[in-house]
This record gives structure tokens, sequence and C-alpha cells, in this order.
């Protein structure tokens, strides 16, 4: 199958894993000869209740019985889609009750862009330095890395950086600017964490001068900080959250959550401000819904913080400079990227999937589902420190 693989299905880089997947269940995924593999990456934070969840399972299976698309987005009521968003609203502060369901977290932040933008009749946005909130042009656009966006040039304008965690660069947030968005933990920078009240005092900025603040959930929400949101932990309230990734318990999913008379500007002037045929999807809403009642029904968010510390715990090695992030959303640095390089390859070959963060080299990828159990969380961090070892 390897070589079918590289001649038919389009690549991302030149060098794929290409491990054949027969099945994944849990906290392990197998191979084609029935390996098994402990997951330490949950899909790049995409499977929050592991692989193949059952009650996850049982309500894809319920909602393939009864119907799946019938119309694009927003014409018909259809319960999976009204009961997720129901859930999400009773699960933020207000105003923020009205969503937008997408297929991807990339679609949600461009469909947040473009909110912001007719609500505010501004067109600057202002992101960080260092950030990543997806590929698709408008998402690329938010990026300062341009290494990476100069092959598609021109982007789309108006587009201006500041750096995380800086006060400072508050003062370049205007009258002139539309929104202001960071992700809520930066990911692909090392899973920084916002410092010193940092996200608060944004808000407090885009309040004064009539900016929209967007904080991009994609990685951190849902559970993965022992919040059901990241914000929820820094004290700080977006005017619009987006969501994916681990909302969807496996399938593809994006959202993107305002108050109603912000998201009531899309629907008019013009009619069809944002579109989406698959939006909303019955069968992926109904994962998605099942996926969160289990996450707010349980204690799944508590026990990301006691994990994380049993991460901390097992994962002391003089390899090892620092662990960055909150709950299950965590980075190990090692000394270089080529000690790094080793122990992400040679932990596949020894049973344990680990993988890269975009921008920083050093990092080592752990964001393992959120029933990963104690004794995985050891078994992990045993096999990463043994390898260490033979450095």
């Amino acid at each position: 199958m390897k070589d079918a693989f590289l001649k038919y299905q389009a690549q991302t880089t030149p060098h794929p894993l290409a491990m054949e997947i027969s099945r994944a269940k849990g906290s392990y995924i197998y191979d084609s000869k029935g390996k098994a593999y402990l997951d330490f990456v949950a899909g790049v934070s995409a499977c929050s209740l592991g692989h193949s969840h059952p009650k996850v399972v049982s309500a894809i299976k319920d909602q393939l019985d009864k119907y799946l698309h019938v119309m694009v987005y927003g014409e018909y009521i259809q319960k999976p889609a009204l009961e997720l968003t129901k859930l999400l609203a009773q699960h933020l502060p207000q105003p923020l009750e009205s969503t937008y369901l997408v297929n991807s977290g990339t679609e949600a932040i461009e469909g947040s862009l473009k909110l912001a933008r007719r609500f505010t009749g501004r067109s600057e946005i202002i992101a960080a330095k260092n950030a990543y909130h997806g590929n698709t042009m408008g998402s690329l656009s938010l990026m300062d890395y341009e290494e990476r966006k100069q092959p598609f040039l021109p982007l789309i304008p108006d587009i201006k950086h500041i750096e995380f965690n800086s006060e400072q660069d508050l003062e370049n947030i205007t009258e002139e600017t539309a929104a202001v968005i960071l992700e809520t933990i930066q990911g692909g920078a090392g899973f920084i964490e916002p410092t010193y009240n940092y996200l608060s005092k944004v808000q407090q900025r885009c309040n004064a001068v009539g900016a929209v603040f967007i904080l991009d959930e994609i990685q951190p929400g849902i559970g993965r900080t022992g919040k059901l949101f990241g914000f929820q932990n820094y004290n700080c309230q977006p005017d619009i959250v987006v969501t994916g990734k681990g909302l969807g318990g496996g399938l593809p999913i994006g959202a993107f959550t305002a108050s109603k008379e912000m998201m009531d500007s899309l629907s008019d002037n013009p009619k069809l401000g944002h579109i989406t045929t698959f939006g909303g999807n019955p069968v992926i809403a109904a994962a998605a819904l099942a996926t969160l009642k289990e996450i707010t029904q349980t204690n799944l968010m508590s026990e990301a913080l006691k994990k994380e510390q049993l991460v901390r715990e097992h994962l002391q090695h003089k390899h090892i400079t620092e662990i960055r992030g909150r709950g299950l959303m965590l980075a190990a640095f090692t000394d270089t990227a080529d000690i790094t390089n080793e122990v992400i390859l040679k932990a596949q070959d020894q049973g344990l999937i680990l993988f890269w963060l975009l921008f920083e080299p050093k990092a080592i990828r752990i964001t393992p589902p959120l029933t990963i159990s104690n004794d995985e969380i050891i078994e992990g961090c045993r096999i990463i420190t043994s390898i260490l070892n033979q450095i």
C-alpha cells in the first residue's frame, strides 16, 4: 500500500511517516501487522475521547439510521446540530450563545474574520507573531512566517502582528482595528501560555477601541486544559470563540461562537455572508454532541490536570529542559532539535506515537486523549526516558 499511498494520495511533506493503519481503539492505534502503538498525540489534539469511543460510535450509528446530509447549512432544523449549539451556549458565558458550525478549524477562523470585518466595518486584523490558525488563504495570512507564506502571495491585506504576551504592543490595537485574533495558548510556537493577565489586557484594549477579540480555542478547547475552554483559565472572555479539533470526537468539525447580535450581521447585507454546504452535518454533529456531553458530564477535565502532573513527574531527564503547557496540552523540550527528532522517530519503533510542533523544533508534542489512563501515561513516559538514556 505504501507505493500506492505515495503515488495517488497528495502528500504534505516529502517524508510522511506512512504507518499503515488497520484499526484504533481507546489509547491505541494498530498497524497492518497488528502492532499496538500507544497514542500520545490523539490525532494532533483531535481525538479527545480516544479512538472509537463507544458513546461517540453509538451516536454516529444512531444518526446513520435516521438521515445524513439533507440541505445546506442553516435552512432546515436538524436536531443534532441544534442540540450541539444549545449545549455549547450553556457552557459559554453570556452573550456567547450563537454558534456557526463548519467543517474544520481553519474554516471557522475564516468565518470569524469575515464576521469581525462585517460587524465592525473595519478591515485591519491583528494577529500574534509565531501564530498558527490554519492553512487556507485567510488563515495563512495571519501568520508572520514569511518563508511559509511567500509561495502563495498575495494573501489578504491589512494584517499586522504583535508579540504574544507583550503589553507594550497593545498600543498597536487602535480604532482602525477590526479584530485581534490570538491562540489562547500558542500552539505551533511551543505551547506558550499567556502571562501577567495578558489576555485580559487584550480584551480591555479591544473594548476601549471597539475591536472584536477573537480567541482560537481549536487546540486548547474542549477540556484539554482542565476547563472546557482554555480562556476560562485566564480571566478573560472573547467576543468570538473558535473551536474545532477535539469537538468532533474524531470527525471533522469547526465552529465559531459569538453574540446573537454579532452573528446576525452575517445573515443580511449581504445575505449568505458565510455559507457552507456540509457544516452542521448531522452525523458529525451527533458525534460532537456525544463528545461534549461526555467531557462536561464526567471528571475528565479535572483529571487532565492530575494527568499533567503525572507527565511532569515521570518525564524528568537531563535531556528534557522544560515542559510547557497546561493539562494534556504539553510540550517537552529537549536540548536540541536532533534529540527531539531522534526521540519521536525511535518512539514509533517502540510502540509510542509522538509528534512535532510546527515552529519549535526542540519540542515533543504530548497531547494524548483525555481518556488516557495513568498507567498508559507512565508507560509512555518510560519509553521516552529510555530512549533519552541511550542518547
